[in-house]
């Protein structure tokens, strides 16, 4: 009976995984809402090692993010221009303004205040970071009135953490990747920020370590400027599709993200 309940379990996952897969995409909106120039103009944030970085060989983008927005410039017909930030707050900023068509965001309650987003495509964590000899042991223990946590101005963990800390004091360092730095450089308590990225950072300054398990679960989607709600249609379809097809797992696994998970199914 266990073998037979575990077969349609096996069996129901794939009918579902088959059915995400095959779920034909809505009608594409007009360019001229998915990219009233002609062009698609992708925000890509280096901010997010996760989500893009800078090839080591030639300086272009690679990374997921730029995957999914060559795919979709592909499927749509219309070329893709790349436009690269150093931080999440001013990808948030260019979506607003309607000076990018796509992005690729952390999901939250304030950045959805400025911008449509679809759901989410990939799951990471949030790591603090502190020095080999600090008494801090566990996340719950930062939470407290003499410490100070840096993180990345307008970083998810920046709207995250103003909303969760009651009494520790948050440090804005001007761009996530510079979090681990600012805190030594100012002698601070505590870094937050993407947990690969502390990690690198650990290795690569020595005398730090990260707190063990993580403080939240960041949902990356893509969003656009509001006003364009056939096209946060499409765009939602379209995650759905890449996520079901093993695109995004594919392209995590041929950027050698480690760490990072696809988003489950969501509903249609």
């Amino acid at each position: 009976m266990r073998a037979l309940a575990h077969r349609a379990v096996v069996f129901g996952l794939a009918a579902l995984l088959t059915a995400c897969a095959s779920r034909p995409l809505p009608p594409a909106p007009p360019v001229t809402e998915l990219a009233p120039g002609g062009t698609l103009r992708a925000a890509i944030n280096f901010g997010n090692p996760i989500l893009a970085v800078k090839d080591a060989a030639n300086g272009e983008p690679r990374g997921v993010s730029v995957d999914l927005s060559r795919e979709l410039g592909r499927r749509l017909g219309v070329p893709v221009q790349l436009v690269t930030f150093n931080s999440a707050g001013k990808v948030v900023e260019a979506v607003r303004d309607a000076q990018v068509d796509i992005a690729f965001v952390a999901i939250d309650p304030v950045r959805g205040a400025d911008m449509l987003q679809t759901p989410p495509y990939v799951i990471i964590e949030g790591a603090y970071l502190v020095r080999n000899d600090s008494p801090i042991r566990r996340n719950e223990n930062v939470d407290q009135a003499n410490n100070r946590v840096v993180v990345g101005n307008g970083s998810a963990y920046d709207l995250y953490l103003t909303r969760e800390l009651k009494a520790a004091k948050l440090v804005k360092a001007p761009t996530s990747p510079a979090v681990t730095d600012v805190m030594i450089a100012q002698n601070m308590e505590v870094a937050a920020g993407v947990k690969q990225q502390l990690e690198a950072d650990a290795k690569r300054v020595g005398g730090v370590r990260l707190l063990p398990g993580r403080f939240m679960v960041i949902n990356q989607a893509m969003g656009l400027p509001k006003g364009r709600e056939n096209a946060a249609r499409y765009l939602a379809a379209f995650i759905e599709q890449m996520k079901a097809s093993g695109f995004v797992a594919a392209a995590l696994a041929r950027h050698g993200i480690e760490g990072a998970a696809v988003a489950p199914p969501s509903a249609p």
